[in-house]
């Protein structure tokens, strides 16, 4: 998609620097397209991209898209088996409404002209030959297996899955006349006045990187597809664009956070330099094994029936393990013993990447260790994709559905992507008439309490509260002014490193307090507290250009907090959450919960959260309230 065109579509009004439209969509990966292009066509749509268009997690993510497809499978399942893999924290109901779309979903990418990767042409249906798309069913798409999956069910194009549907549904966009797409527009904040706790979110405060100038979106509702946190780790799968920033803005206009500490590390990650290309999960799905470079064994089948197709963190914790007890830098992915030929038709993005890189996967072992890949928490959300804030929905790795509880299962994510997407655009719509029967038929109404009542929040089961520290037990740093002398490139390097070494695959208290303690010390360093974001609102375009280095790290170090956080007061070990200190699963599965910060600030809480450590003779114990 092109610049040019997407900026010509801008109505923009020079004087205020003012932009009006009526659903402005903050990110253009998969779920935000998904919900662009499900919108009614007489909706003006405005979708932001961070960086260029094609930057962003979706792009990337190669094995595909699961569904109960075949016709063996049943969606109950594929819901068992994501339930399993989420290890007790799966929400349920959500996981049921997601799932149970799942055909649908598929054949939504199938019309809007992704080239899913087919059975035998003589397998297939017939079809339409003037428009063989428009006919193609799910029933034809070859279905591949990964790690935690009963059965195959993960319809892919080839190995390249989101490039491909990343393609499709950016050409159409590009083709809809309702829809601008605009790239390197950074969204800073959320636009809704905080001290009414039932203002409706009404647009985002924005930085147009392309002109260098700060942009007011007005919006009849937002959506918030921004992507996950992955950055804040040194190896990671994800674009440098996801740093969790869109998690960040919801906790500061109103909504609740849960299960932050679920980091999933992918568990084969190519371990060649710095390389943050994966090796898909569908390469063991199709028969690759796994072995110890030092010993030559293959190490899984003593770890867990499934062998290499056990889930996420199970297979992540075995090869760290690996490269822990034998002082190694990564373990050997194998599937030499595959035929030559199905490798490079199956595979062909990893195959040529690979032997361009000197690894020929038809013969050669591949070097892989685990890398961040995926944030099972987020933004607390329903599945039809509404937040605690009204006229606010969110959608995609930023959002926390509990569909992936405390593991997500391989290729659920796509899914969850498209399906909620296309909730958020058949509930929108609603919300938006409701609110203009209000306006009309109550003109001179404060309508805020009246339109929050025509939004329904979602709930949660089974939440522990994390406690965060009030104002009153540490000193607060109220230096309205940054520290323009912080090195902020060397600080994030070694927030990525401390992420990296002290909130990885396995954590204990002890790490965890020092991590708390050095991001404090970085904190006072950057002079960062201002109750009003570093008071990035009222400052000029060469202000803003000036001082966003350290308003960006600013917002990771006080997410990175929140993270550490929750891992440090969940004792327990389950899925992707791995205490050495607490090995055993708890009695009863609880989702952790951070309140809005504009609730915490009711207790005296200050943007500068300081780390709560309680050194006690028994040990570092922390008192967790249950919500």
């Amino acid at each position: 998609m092109s610049e040019a065109w997407s900026a010509d579509k801008v109505n923009t009004n020079n004087a205020e620097d003012t932009v009006q439209t009526d659903v402005l969509i903050i990110g253009a990966g998969l779920a935000g397209l998904s919900t662009a292009l499900a919108l009614p066509k007489s909706l003006s749509v405005t979708v932001l991209s961070k960086s260029a268009i094609e930057v962003c997690s979706s792009h990337y993510a190669q094995g595909g898209i699961a569904a109960s497809l075949d016709k063996n499978d049943r969606v109950a399942d594929h819901i068992a088996d994501t339930l399993v893999a989420g290890a007790g924290l799966c929400e349920t109901d959500n996981t049921t409404n997601i799932l149970s779309a799942g055909q649908q979903a598929v054949q939504w990418l199938c019309e809007q002209g992704v080239p899913f990767t087919l059975i035998p042409q003589q397998e297939r249906q017939p079809y339409n030959n003037a428009n063989p798309l428009a006919t193609l069913q799910t029933s034809d798409l070859h279905l591949t297996k990964e790690g935690g999956h009963g059965c195959r069910r993960v319809a892919h194009a080839d190995d390249a899955t989101g490039r491909h549907i990343m393609e499709a549904l950016t050409l159409k966009a590009q083709a809809a006349s309702n829809i601008t797409t605009l790239p390197y527009h950074e969204a800073l904040s959320l636009l809704k006045n905080s001290a009414n706790p039932n203002k409706q979110c009404q647009g985002a405060l924005v930085f147009d990187h392309v002109h260098q100038r700060k942009l007011t979106f007005r919006s009849r509702s937002v959506v918030l597809a921004s992507g996950g946190l992955g950055q804040l780790f040194k190896r990671a799968s994800a674009p440098n664009v996801c740093v969790g920033d869109g998690v960040m803005m919801a906790w500061q206009a109103g909504c609740r956070l849960a299960n932050l500490e679920f980091i999933q590390f992918h568990p084969t990650g190519l371990a060649l330099d710095d390389s943050s290309f994966l090796i898909s999960e569908a390469l063991r799905g199709e028969g690759g094994r796994l072995y110890c470079p030092q010993t030559g064994k293959r190490f899984m089948l003593d770890i867990d029936k499934r062998a290499e197709l056990a889930p996420r963190d199970i297979v992540a914790r075995a090869i760290a393990e690996q490269i822990n007890t034998n002082g190694l830098s990564y373990v050997h992915l194998d599937v030499s013993h595959l035929p030559a030929e199905f490798l490079q038709e199956h595979f062909p993005q990893i195959y040529q990447t690979l032997l361009e890189l000197g690894i020929d996967i038809t013969i050669d072992p591949i070097p892989v260790a685990p890398t961040a890949h995926y944030s099972c928490g987020g933004v607390v959300t329903s599945a039809n994709g509404l937040t605690d804030v009204a006229g606010l929905y969110a959608a995609g790795e930023v959002a926390y559905t509990g569909l992936h509880g405390a593991n997500r299962l391989a290729s659920n994510s796509l899914l969850e992507c498209v399906v909620v997407g296309r909730n958020i655009a058949a509930d929108l719509p609603r919300y938006l008439e409701a609110i203009e029967k209000l306006e009309i038929t109550l003109p001179h109404a404060n309508l805020d309490k009246l339109i929050h009542d025509k939004w329904t929040a979602p709930t949660l089961k089974n939440s522990q509260r994390i406690t965060l520290p009030s104002s009153t037990e540490y000193e607060s740093y109220t230096n309205d002014n940054v520290n323009t002398n912080a090195d902020t490139t060397g600080i994030t390097a070694e927030l990525k490193a401390l992420m990296t070494s002290h909130m990885g695959i396995t954590r204990d208290a002890k790490q965890l307090e020092q991590a708390l303690l050095q991001i404090q010390q970085w904190q006072q360093q950057l002079n960062c507290y201002d109750s009003n974001q570093l008071s990035i609102y009222n400052k000029d375009n060469a202000t803003i250009l000036n001082e966003l280095p350290y308003f960006q790290l600013a917002r990771q170090l006080q997410l990175a907090t929140l993270v550490i956080q929750s891992a440090y007061q969940r004792h327990e070990s389950r899925g992707g959450h791995y205490r050495k200190d607490y090995p055993n699963l708890t009695s009863t599965p609880r989702t952790s919960v951070i309140e809005p910060l504009s609730k915490l600030k009711e207790g005296g809480i200050d943007w500068l959260i300081q780390p709560i450590i309680d050194d006690t003779e028994a040990g570092s114990v922390c008192t967790v309230a249950n919500a």
